[in-house]
């Protein structure tokens, strides 16, 4: 009968023994939290394979063409970050690169990058003479075409503080001139519901597009980025181009750098903000601001402390 007891005992102990060891396990795997798992799960990768077309040091950003990607995208050139950033430090423009292209929800970027070739092309030296616009520093008179086929020049806006920023209409970069439009639509919203506080501020897009941003085309990007057909919008916010011959003058004050390439145009961002006398206020290189900054610089300039 002991050895009855014994082994009966033997066996709870045994049970026991495994049921700990189940939750045990059970315990560690919901370690994993479970917006992590949703997290990897969500997100889609494919293969890449494409061109280094122009890279941006600052923002930290390459513009790659890339080849057809099944079920992604057809071939065209876009704008990518990377992960980590420090895989871009291996490229040049030129290189052919290899890399999963990572798409999560409305965000996307390059890991795991490869030079399948490098460019047989010397890398662009940067400019060392590019001019960065200062603070204090008088704006020229630059003269420009309007949406509505008007001559109008930079000086006409003094009086008022002037947030002015470089675009062209088919920018298909996400990240670039669609971004600063719709930064600047925020703005034109805020400043119309308290106009007052901003000291009313005048908004300038600048297309360095002319052989294709006519003055009809501009009034129609300038209704869809309002998403208004008011021509009272325009009272507010222009949109304009420079001639060929002004426009390089123009993007050198800037610090603007363009390059059209295969009917695409790889640039650079600026965005100033002109006091009223005329004067470089404050300059902003790539797209690290957002309309609350802008409208911050605007309402300081429209009201210098005493």
């Amino acid at each position: 009968m002991s050895g009855q007891r014994s082994f009966f005992f033997r066996e709870a102990v045994l049970i026991v023994v495994c049921l700990l060891l189940a939750f045990s396990a059970a315990c560690n795997r919901a370690k994993t939290p479970p917006e992590a798992a949703n997290s990897q799960s969500s997100a889609k990768r494919y293969p890449l394979k494409g061109k280094v077309v122009s890279i941006d040091r600052q923002t930290k950003t390459a513009n790659i063409d890339n080849e057809p990607i099944p079920g992604f995208m057809d071939s065209m050139v876009m704008g990518y970050t990377f992960k980590p950033p420090s895989q871009l430090d291996q490229l040049q423009p030129g290189d052919s690169i290899a890399a999963d292209a990572v798409v999560q929800g409305d965000d996307y970027w390059l890991e795991n990058v490869t030079v399948v070739q490098h460019g047989s092309a010397p890398a662009p030296q940067p400019k060392a003479a590019l001019h960065t616009p200062s603070p204090g520093e008088l704006v020229p008179d630059f003269q420009l075409v309007n949406q509505s086929g008007k001559r109008i020049s930079l000086h006409q806006f003094q009086g008022q503080p002037l947030l002015l920023t470089f675009i062209y209409t088919r920018c298909p970069f996400p990240d670039y001139c669609p971004r600063v439009s719709h930064e600047f639509a925020e703005i034109d919203r805020q400043f119309r519901a308290d106009p007052g506080r901003y000291g009313k501020p005048h908004l300038l897009s600048i297309s360095f597009d002319p052989a294709h941003d006519t003055p009809k085309v501009l009034r129609e990007y300038g209704f869809s980025c309002a998403a208004s057909k008011d021509p009272a919008l325009f009272q507010r916010w222009e949109f304009a181009v420079a001639s060929a011959a002004e426009l390089p003058k123009m993007a050198e004050f800037f610090g603007l750098t363009y390059n059209e390439e295969g009917g695409l145009i790889t640039h650079s961002l600026s965005t100033a903000v002109i006091s009223p006398d005329g004067r470089i206020s404050k300059w902003y290189y790539g797209s690290e601001w957002q309309a609350a900054d802008l409208l911050q610089d605007a309402a300081a300039v429209a009201h210098p402390a005493s």
